[in-house]
C-alpha cells in the first residue's frame, strides 16, 4: 500500500469525476444515443396523455412504477440536452455522496485514499450504466443511503431514501425488507414510503387511469420474474449453466434464490450485531447488492454497476486493514478487469452473459467471508478478555 497510496490518493477520485464530465459532454453531443432514455420519456409522456404505460407482451419498454414516470416529467420538460444532464447528474451525485458518506463512517486513517482507490476500482464496471443514464445508478445510491440512515435511526432520511429507491426501481423492495428486519421500529416508516410512492402519481394523472395501470404493473412484475419465454437473456447465477447447455429449471432457480435470501438476511443480521458501525454498513450493503445482482432474475450486465462501488470500497478497506496482501491484490485486479470486459465488443460477446456472475460471486463471496472473519476475531478476542 505504501506504493499505491501516493498514486491513488487523489487520482482515482479525479478519474471518477473526469469520466463523468466526459459522459456529460457525450450527452450534450448526442442526447438520444442510449435507448434507455426513450423508455423513460415514453413512460412520462404516456402518463401525461393517459395512455397505457406497460406492454406485458414485451420485455423492453417502460418497466418501472408509475411514480418513476411522474419523477421523470420535469426531466422531459427540460428537453433532451438539459434534461439529460440533470438526470445523469442526479444519479451520479447520489451515488458519489453515498460512497463519501460511507467512507466517513469507516473512520480510521487514509479516508481520501479509501474513497479514491475504491472509486478507481469500481469505475470500469459502473461507467456503462452511468453513460446510459440507467436508473440503476440512482437506485444504488438511494439504497445505500437508506441503509446508512436506517442504521443510524434517522426516520426522515430513511423515509426519503426509501421513497427515492422504490421510485428508481421496484427491486428496491429487497433493500426495504432487509432494513425492516434490521430495524423493526422503522417498519412503519418504510410502509409509509411505499404508500407515498404508490400515491404520488395521482398528483399527475386521473385516479381511474392509474387504478387501471397498477394491476398491469403488478402483472408485468410477476411475468418478468417467472417467464423465461422471451428474448431477454438473464445475467444472473443461472447464466453460466445456460451457456454450457445445462439450464436450471425455474423451480430449482427459485429454491436457490430463496436459500440465498435467507443467507443474505442471516449475514446482514450478523454484521449488524458483530461488526463496528462503520464497516457494518458497508458489509450489509455489499451483501444486499450481491443478492440483488446475482440472484435477481432480471439481471443484465449493467445491473452489476450496483455492486461495483461498494465492492471497490470494501476492497480498499481490506487493503488498508491487511496492508495489501494476495487477496486484496487478486480482488482489485478481478474487479477492475471485469469492468473492462464491456469495452471491446468482441470480448463482451465472448464473455456474455456468463462471466460477470462468476467473477462477482468470487469477489463478493471473498469480501463477505473477510467481513465474517473480522467478526469472528472480534468475538474470540472479547471471549479472551472476559475470560
Amino acid at each position: 500500500m505504501t506504493i499505491s497510496k501516493p498514486v491513488f490518493d487523489r487520482l482515482g477520485f479525479s478519474l471518477w469525476i473526469g469520466a463523468f464530465l466526459v459522459v456529460l459532454a457525450m450527452v450534450l453531443w448526442s442526447p438520444h444515443t442510449r435507448t434507455v432514455w426513450k423508455a423513460y420519456i415514453g413512460g412520462s409522456e404516456a402518463l401525461l396523455a393517459g395512455l397505457p404505460l406497460y406492454d406485458t407482451q414485451s420485455e423492453t419498454g417502460y418497466l418501472y412504477a408509475p411514480a418513476f414516470a411522474a419523477l421523470y416529467i420535469p426531466i422531459v420538460k427540460l428537453g433532451p440536452h438539459l434534461g439529460g444532464v440533470v438526470w445523469h447528474t442526479l444519479g451520479f451525485a447520489v451515488l458519489t455522496y453515498a460512497a463519501m458518506r460511507q467512507v466517513r463512517k469507516l473512520g480510521g486513517g487514509e479516508l481520501m485514499w479509501l474513497l479514491s482507490f475504491g472509486l478507481f476500482l469500481a469505475l470500469p464496471m459502473a461507467l456503462g450504466a452511468i453513460r446510459n443514464g440507467q436508473a440503476t445508478i440512482l437506485l444504488t445510491g438511494a439504497c445505500w443511503l437508506l441503509t446508512l440512515s436506517a442504521l443510524e435511526g434517522r426516520r426522515a432520511e430513511t423515509f426519503f431514501w426509501a421513497s427515492l429507491a422504490i421510485i428508481a426501481k421496484p427491486t428496491a423492495i429487497i433493500m426495504l425488507l432487509l432494513v425492516g428486519a434490521l430495524r423493526h421500529r422503522l417498519i412503519p416508516v418504510l410502509v409509509l414510503a411505499v404508500l407515498f410512492v404508490l400515491a404520488l402519481p395521482y398528483a399527475f394523472a386521473p385516479a381511474g387511469y392509474l387504478n387501471d395501470q397498477y394491476p398491469v404493473f403488478a402483472q408485468m412484475l410477476t411475468s418478468m420474474a417467472v417467464d423465461n419465454i422471451s428474448h431477454f437473456v438473464a445475467s444472473d447465477f443461472t447464466a453460466p449453466f445456460t451457456t454450457v447447455g445445462l439450464p436450471i429449471p425455474e423451480f430449482g432457480a427459485t429454491i436457490v434464490r430463496m436459500v440465498m435470501a435467507l443467507f443474505t438476511l442471516s449475514a446482514v443480521l450478523w454484521f449488524d450485531r458483530k461488526l463496528e458501525r462503520g464497516p457494518a454498513g458497508l458489509a450489509i450493503f455489499l451483501a444486499a447488492t450481491f443478492y440483488m445482482c446475482v440472484f435477481n432474475p432480471r439481471v443484465e450486465p449493467n445491473t452489476y454497476a450496483m455492486i461495483a462501488v461498494p465492492a471497490g470500497l470494501a476492497i480498499a478497506l481490506l487493503w488498508r486493514e491487511e496492508q495489501g496482501g494476495v487477496l486484496a491484490s487478486v480482488l482489485s485486479t478481478t474487479l477492475f478487469l471485469t469492468g473492462l470486459t464491456g469495452v471491446d465488443r468482441h470480448v463482451h460477446d465472448l464473455l456474455y452473459p456468463w462471466f460477470r456472475p462468476i467473477t462477482v460471486i468470487f469477489i463478493a463471496g471473498s469480501l463477505i467471508w473477510w467481513f465474517w472473519a473480522k467478526t469472528r476475531d472480534k468475538v474470540m478476542n472479547a471471549g479472551i478478555e472476559n475470560g
